[in-house]
C-alpha cells in the first residue's frame, strides 16, 4: 500500500466540501495547505489556478490531483476534498471529480514534484482505495486511509 502520510495531515483532509465550482475547490484546499505549511495561501491558490488553466488536472475515475510549485515551502504538502457535487477538472473520461488531492511542492525541487505526483498518482489508481475514501465517514479513516494503517484490499 502506498503511504503517503508524509504529504498529508488530517487537518489539511475535507471529508465533505461543498463547492459550487472548480475554483471554489482549489481555493478551499490551497487554504487547507497553506495554513498547514505556513505560506501564503493567495500564491499557492495563483500557482496551482495558473497551472490548472495549462490543462485540466482530473486523472479520471472521479480523481482529481491539482499541483503547483510554490515559493517558501521545504517538502510536497497535500490536501485532500471529498466533494459533495462533483466538478469538472477536464479528465480524459469526462467524469467529474469527487476526490480532490491537491500536491504543492517546492518551487525549486522539481523532482520531489514529480515523485510526490507520481506517488498520489498511484494510490488514486487503485479502485478500492477510492470507494474507500468514498465511504470513510470520518477525517480519522481518512487519514488513517492515507497513512495505510486502514487494509485496503484487492478489488
Amino acid at each position: 500500500m502506498n503511504d503517503l502520510s508524509d504529504l498529508i495531515a488530517p487537518a489539511t483532509i475535507a471529508p465533505r466540501l461543498s463547492a459550487a465550482s472548480r475554483r471554489q475547490v482549489l481555493q478551499h484546499l490551497a487554504d487547507l495547505a497553506a495554513r498547514s505549511a505556513g505560506v501564503d495561501a493567495r500564491a499557492a491558490f495563483e500557482a496551482v489556478l495558473m497551472r490548472e488553466r495549462l490543462s485540466g488536472t482530473g486523472m479520471g475515475d472521479g480523481v482529481a490531483i491539482p499541483h503547483a510549485a510554490v515559493k517558501g515551502l521545504e517538502r510536497p504538502i497535500g490536501a485532500f476534498a471529498r466533494l459533495d457535487s462533483p466538478q469538472d477538472f477536464d479528465a480524459l473520461d469526462g467524469r467529474p471529480a469527487d476526490l480532490v488531492f491537491m500536491l504543492l511542492s517546492p518551487a525549486d525541487r522539481g523532482a520531489d514534484h514529480l515523485k510526490a505526483l507520481a506517488r498520489v498518482s498511484r494510490f488514486f489508481r487503485r479502485a478500492d482505495v477510492r470507494e474507500k475514501l468514498r465511504a470513510a465517514r470520518s477525517v480519522d479513516e481518512m487519514a488513517a486511509l492515507f497513512s495505510g494503517a486502514l487494509r485496503v484490499d484487492a478489488a
